[in-house]
């Protein structure tokens, strides 16, 4: 029995394989990416309509999707029944007579003198080098039947399962190969881990992970014209796509976040094409009555035109916005309505000498704020003590100060603004209470400070700043110790309380190309230590 296999391809097209881009093979659209998606019998009303391209094996499936208005290519499942295995490779000599016996077939399953012809699918592409002299023949092979469809006319795209390994003489291959053929990357994602990651998180990882496999084929010289991403839709589990993911609209929803993270990424990095498999009705454990509305909702995420996914009675989530990178200009990263904006991230960095690092302070930041604010008027009065404090009462060489570290007014009323809410939050952390040796060591050590210099003393009624902690009577000693001690073991759980919020807070946060900042909490006072407030921790 024959089996009949399909892909379906809309807006889009392949790149020519080398040189500057041509018109589209076989009449199909000229517009990138080209989109790939695996389809059967079963989904001949879902993928047969103008505006998509079917791809098959056989003659009969591709014959009925053209009536339906749809466009063709031509599906190879077979390649390792051409140039062999790794372990067993076929003889080289065989390849010319079969390369035209399989480029005759696809001209007539495509209807068209110049098919795309879809390989499937490389055998071992993370094999490292040195290859066994076994290897090295079937890379040979595949490359020359890469080469020989390709001076038929026809646009050879090469499946590729697992990661690929690039370094030593596989880059080279690699390539060779990209000058006589695409290559579509699998990337087959669990939809029951995406759905539990939600859609920020879940979609982030799947563009991230995408990005992550294409940069090793970029690094060896791998245009992003020539290569594609292929995602899963099967429902055999242990293999990636469903995997159960119950209910349907769950799923449905994963479709609809693959659609939208594959177009990002290959907006970003300008990829040929995006392609799907698993919509085949195989056998028992492929015969999901689902895959009708999951592949509705596949197209209609990329082109509300192709399916009226609105009108599906199952349940997800519809916002074509969630979990997509759709800042406005000039925002770098976004956590709720807290943005992060490229030109604040440039002033800092004039103090930071490190615009990673500055990116990092200012989602400190955003995070800081969620948990406790403070008033323009109280960040003006702690400046106003430190001007005082430190610069005799004079701006001038406040302000000065300020010019020579490279931040602007404004920065500085940002960085007070971080101390008064790390003060704040603090004073809300648990803190043990200090043991009597640890306040015997402490009233030795600092007993000729100045209690306004003891980091968490606070005011003590009726006292001056400028007196001496070893003057104080023994029990108000006690006290301001017990305080600067409580004082400092805070500090330190702020710093685990900032990393866990700020991990935490990864989950929602949007940022251009994902580029996310470090976790940390090093202080923008390490640059400017004479904004610590008075009184404050130093």
């Amino acid at each position: 029995m024959r089996v009949l296999l399909t892909i379906v391809f809309a807006a889009g097209a392949f790149a020519a394989a080398s040189g500057p881009a041509a018109a589209a093979p076989c009449g199909l659209p000229d517009a990138k990416p080209l989109w790939v998606d695996y389809g059967a019998p079963e989904l001949l009303g879902r993928f047969g309509r103008p505006g998509v391209v079917v791809a098959g094996s056989g003659a009969e499936y591709p014959t009925k999707a053209r009536a339906l208005g749809a466009k063709t290519v031509y599906w190879d499942m077979y390649l390792s029944t051409r140039v062999g295995t790794p372990s067993l490779p076929a003889d080289p000599a065989g390849l010319p007579a079969k390369a035209q016996r399989v480029f005759d077939f696809a001209v007539l399953s495509a209807a068209c003198p110049d098919p795309v012809i879809a390989m499937n699918e490389l055998f071992g592409a993370s094999t490292p080098t040195p290859w066994t002299p076994t290897t090295v023949r079937y890379r040979a092979n595949v490359l020359e039947w890469a080469r020989l469809l390709r001076a038929k006319g026809g646009h050879p795209v090469l499946l590729v399962s697992s990661e690929p390994f690039t370094g030593g003489d596989a880059g080279k291959w690699w390539r060779e190969l990209a000058q006589v053929a695409d290559v579509a990357l699998e990337k087959y994602f669990n939809a029951p881990a995406v759905h539990r990651a939600g859609a920020e998180l879940g979609s982030r990882r799947m563009r991230t992970s995408m990005r992550d496999s294409f940069a090793k084929l970029f690094a060896v010289g791998v245009p992003p014209a020539k290569l594609g991403v292929v995602l899963a839709f099967q429902t055999k589990r242990g293999s990636g796509g469903r995997e159960s993911l119950e209910p349907a609209g769950a799923w449905f929803e994963v479709a609809k976040l693959q659609a939208l993270a594959a177009r990002q990424v290959a907006r970003e990095v300008g990829l040929a094409h995006i392609w799907s498999w698993g919509w085949g009705f195989f056998n028992e454990e492929a015969r999901d009555p689902d895959k009708l509305g999951a592949a509705c909702v596949w197209l209609w995420a990329r082109d509300p035109s192709l399916c009226a996914a609105q009108k599906l009675p199952e349940r997800f989530d519809r916002d074509l916005r969630a979990g997509q990178i759709d800042l406005p200009a000039g925002v770098r990263c976004a956590l709720g309505d807290a943005t992060i904006r490229t030109n604040e991230i440039a002033v800092l960095a004039r103090v930071t000498g490190d615009a990673e690092l500055a990116l990092s302070a200012l989602y400190a930041r955003i995070v800081q704020q969620r948990a406790a604010s403070v008033g323009p008027g109280d960040v003006r009065a702690a400046e106003r003590a430190i001007v005082l404090r430190r610069f005799g009462g004079s701006r001038t060489p406040y302000l000065a100060a300020l010019a020579r570290a490279g931040a602007a007014s404004a920065v500085a009323l940002g960085v007070i603004a971080d101390e008064l809410r790390r003060e704040a939050i603090q004073a809300r952390l648990h803190a043990p209470a200090p043991s009597a040796a640890e306040i015997a060591e402490f009233a030795a050590t600092y007993a000729g400070t100045q209690l306004r210099d003891i980091p968490g003393a606070g005011a003590i009624p009726g006292v001056a700043g400028e007196t001496l902690l070893g003057l104080l009577s023994q029990p108000l000693a006690r006290h301001v110790i017990v305080r600067a001690l409580r004082h400092v073991a805070q500090a330190g759980a702020y710093d685990a309380w900032a990393e866990r919020r700020q991990d935490a807070s990864l989950a929602e946060l949007r940022c251009i190309r994902d580029r996310l900042p470090s976790v940390g909490t090093a202080r923008v006072t390490s640059w400017l230590p004479f904004l610590v407030p008075v009184g404050g921790s130093s």
